[in-house]
């Protein structure tokens, strides 16, 4: 199938790198600035652990991908099974990466700088956001509904993990030692 306009598509994902990047930020004081509210600390960090960190992923990315589509996804004949496959593996690929790029500097060099964990979450929207554009350029994609309902099935989890974390060593608060929302 021939699309009306690939270039449109093609610069949003890459603008929504920064776009995400921002809003991703921004979701790192949310919890704070609402008085610790249990509702958002399900969808935002509580805590300074590397897992509520991922946090800063999902609702800034899941938001681009469908705010996009539902804007324009008529006008660019956008095919909605592979565009919410590359917004899944967009979403899939950013999480992986910032556990594996702060465990490999941090165990590595055996430093935490804040402007480092700054750049892999730029690096993890770039990497993701990247993957996504090729998938959705070159690959046919799964069913749209299978693609959504992974997608909720990772924010199930997000939200599930921030009440009822496990005690491992990816949900442990680097600072208090503590687990979760409070």
């Amino acid at each position: 199938m021939r699309y009306k306009n690939l270039e449109a598509p093609r610069k949003s994902i890459v603008i929504g790198i920064f776009i995400i990047f921002l809003v991703g930020s921004l979701m790192h004081f949310l919890y704070e600035i609402t008085g610790n509210n249990p509702f958002v600390g399900s969808i935002a960090p509580v805590n300074e652990s590397v897992w509520e960190h991922l946090k800063m992923l999902p609702l800034p990315m899941i938001g681009w991908w469908f705010i996009y589509y539902i804007l324009r996804g008529d006008k660019y004949s956008i095919d909605k099974n592979k565009w919410f496959t590359s917004a899944l593996i967009a979403l899939v690929t950013s999480i992986i990466t910032i556990p594996l790029l702060y465990y490999f500097y941090t165990e590595a060099f055996g430093v935490e700088i804040v402007i480092v964990d700054i750049l892999i979450l730029f690096i993890a929207v770039l990497i993701g956001q990247l993957l996504g554009l090729y998938s959705y350029k070159n690959k046919n994609g799964i069913n749209s509904t299978v693609a959504f309902c992974i997608i909720l099935l990772i924010v199930i989890v997000f939200v599930i993990f921030t009440f009822y974390p496990p005690q491992l060593p990816l949900f442990k608060d680097t600072s208090t030692g503590l687990y979760g929302i409070q």
